[in-house]
C-alpha cells in the first residue's frame, strides 16, 4: 500500500486522527523496518563481547588465568557498565539518538579491537573496565529510543525482535569462534585474539555507517509522510496521557523516589544473574558435561538459537493479550525446570536438555518485563531514567554470575544461586501484578469521583504515571 488516502485518515472534532486497522499497521511496519534492523544489530555486536567463547578458545591458558581471575575479568565489566548507564540516557535525551548510539558503539568497538593485544591477566581486567564503561549506554538507550517511536501496546513485540539478537550473538557466536579459533597464530595471535578483533572491527563499521542513515524522533522522521508523521506523533500524545516531554529534573527524582522502580529492578535482577549466567557460563556447563571444547561451541548453539525464536514468539502474544506479567512468570518456570535439572541429574542427556531449558525459559522474560517497565513509567524523561535504573542496576547481577560457577563439574552453588534468583522474580512479578491492578482501579474510582476525562489530561501532563489519566 502507499501513504495515506483521504478516506484512511480523518481528523475528529478533537483534531485527533482517526485511522483504520490496516493503515495503522502498515505505518507501524514501515517504521519497523527503518529503525529495528539498526538496533538489532547494534545489541547482536554488543553480546558478541562476552568472555565465554574465547575462554574455552584457549585464554585462560595463555593469560593463565587460574583461581577466580577469570571470575574477577567477567565481574569488572558489570561496575562501570551499571553506573554509567542513568547519565548515558539522560544525555540521550538531551542529544540525538543517531549520534549518541553510534558514538557508544564506536568507542565500545575500538576497545573490543585493542583487547587483541591483551597479553596479561592485569591488562584484560583494565581493558573488560574500559569495554563496560564504553557499552554502558547501549541497552537503555535502545530500549528507551523505542519508546520514543512506539505506543505502549506494541513495544513488547519490538523489543523482543531486537532483544532477540542476544540469543543469536550467543548461539552464531559459537559458531563464529569455531571458525576464528582455526586462525590461531596468524599474525601472531592467538585464535580467541582473533575472535575480538574482527568482532571489534565490524562494531566500528556497523556504527560508521548507523551516522549517516540511523533516524532520530517520528517528528522528523523523513520516510514518513507528513500524514503519517502527524498520526503517529498525536498516537504517542494520547497514549502517553499527554503527560510532558520536556527536560526537567523534577522527572529525575520522580523515577529516583518511586517504589514501582525497585519493585522492577528486584524482577529484573531475579532474570538477568540466570541470563548473564548462561551467557559466560554456557560453553563451560556443556564442556564439563563430557564434550570436547570445539564440540561445547557447537553445543552451546541449539538453546541459544531455541530462545531467540521463543523470545519473539513470546513478545508478540504478550502484545497481543497485553498482557506482561503472566508471560514472565510463565518463562521464569520454564527456566527454573531448567536448572533443577541441571542441578539434580548426574546423566549427561538430561543435564543437556536442562541447559536448553534455562535458556529458552529465562531470555523470552527480558523484553517483556522492559516492556513492562517502560509501559508504567510516565513521561519521557522519567521513563528514560526509570529504564536505565532498572537496567543498570540489575545489571550488577552480573558480578554475581561471574562468580557463581565454582563448582565443577556440577555446579551445584551455580545452579542453585540461579534458581533462587528465578524465584525471586516470580514472587515480585507476582506482587507487580496485584500493586498495578490496585493502583489502576483506585485512579478509575478518582476520575469517576471528580469527572476527570482525558480532555483534562494537560491539568495533569507534569505528574508522571500519578496522574489519575496514567493507567
Amino acid at each position: 500500500m502507499g501513504s495515506l488516502r483521504d478516506d484512511d485518515i480523518e481528523l475528529d472534532s478533537e483534531k485527533q486522527f482517526a485511522l483504520n486497522p490496516r493503515e495503522r499497521a502498515r505505518i507501524l511496519r514501515k517504521i519497523d523496518w527503518h529503525l529495528l534492523p539498526f538496533v538489532t544489530v547494534f545489541f547482536l555486536l554488543s553480546f558478541f563481547r562476552s568472555l565465554g567463547n574465547a575462554t574455552i578458545a584457549g585464554m585462560t591458558t595463555s593469560l593463565k588465568l587460574t583461581g577466580f581471575k577469570y571470575n574477577i575479568a567477567a565481574a569488572v565489566f558489570f561496575i562501570p557498565y551499571s553506573f554509567a548507564e542513568v547519565p548515558s540516557n539522560i544525555v540521550l535525551k538531551l542529544c540525538r539518538p543517531s549520534r549518541w548510539l553510534p558514538s557508544i558503539m564506536v568507542a565500545w568497538g575500538i576497545v573490543m579491537t585493542l583487547m587483541c593485544l591483551v597479553n596479561s591477566y592485569q591488562s584484560l581486567v583494565i581493558a573488560r573496565a574500559f569495554l563496560g564503561l564504553t557499552e554502558a549506554g547501549l541497552y537503555p538507550g535502545v530500549n528507551y529510543y523505542i519508546c520514543l517511536w512506539y505506543p505502549r501496546s506494541e513495544r513488547s513485540k519490538r523489543i523482543a525482535i531486537f532483544f532477540s539478537a542476544a540469543s543469536v550473538a550467543v548461539a552464531f557466536g559459537g559458531l563464529l569462534a569455531y571458525g576464528i579459533e582455526r586462525m590461531d597464530g596468524i599474525g601472531g595471535l592467538y585464535g580467541w585474539q582473533w575472535i575480538f578483533c574482527l568482532e571489534g572491527i565490524a562494531t566500528v563499521l556497523v556504527a560508521t555507517f548507523s551516522f549517516f542513515y540511523m533516524h532520530d524522533y517520528p517528528e522528523m522522521a523523513t520516510f514518513l509522510t507528513e500524514p503519517e508523521r502527524l498520526y503517529i506523533v498525536d498516537m504517542l500524545k494520547q497514549d502517553s496521557s499527554h503527560l510532558s516531554s520536556r527536560f526537567d529534573t523534577r522527572f529525575i527524582w520522580q523515577a529516583i523516589k518511586d517504589y514501582k522502580t525497585y519493585v522492577q529492578i528486584l524482577i529484573y535482577l531475579g532474570l538477568l544473574v540466570p541470563g548473564y549466567a548462561i551467557a559466560l557460563f554456557s560453553p563451560t556447563i556443556i564442556n564439563e558435561l563430557g564434550y570436547s571444547a570445539a564440540n561445547a561451541q557447537l553445543l552451546s548453539v541449539p538453546p541459544f538459537a531455541a530462545g531467540a525464536i521463543a523470545t519473539v514468539i513470546v513478545g508478540i502474544y504478550s502484545d497481543k493479550h497485553n498482557l506482561r506479567g503472566p508471560y514472565i512468570i510463565g518463562g521464569a518456570l520454564v527456566s527454573l525446570v531448567g536448572y533443577i535439572l541441571l542441578y539434580c541429574s548426574v546423566r549427561t542427556g538430561p543435564s543437556y536438555v536442562g541447559a536448553c531449558l534455562a535458556a529458552l525459559g529465562v531470555f523470552p522474560t527480558v523484553p517483556v518485563i522492559l516492556a513492562w517497565v517502560g509501559s508504567n513509567a510516565g513521561g519521557d524523561l522519567k521513563r528514560g531514567v526509570v529504564l536505565a535504573m532498572v537496567i543498570g542496576v540489575s545489571n550488577l547481577g552480573g558480578v554475581c554470575s561471574s562468580f557463581i560457577y565454582i563448582d565443577p563439574p556440577r555446579f551445584h552453588i551455580g545452579h542453585g544461586t540461579n534458581m533462587g534468583f528465578i524465584s525471586l522474580s516470580i514472587i515480585m512479578s507476582l506482587f507487580a501484578m496485584w500493586n498495578y491492578n490496585r493502583l489502576n482501579k483506585k485512579k478509575e474510582a478518582q476520575c469517576l469521583a471528580e469527572n476527570i476525562t482525558n480532555d483534562k489530561g494537560y491539568e495533569f501532563q507534569d505528574m508522571g504515571d500519578a496522574s489519575p489519566l496514567f493507567r
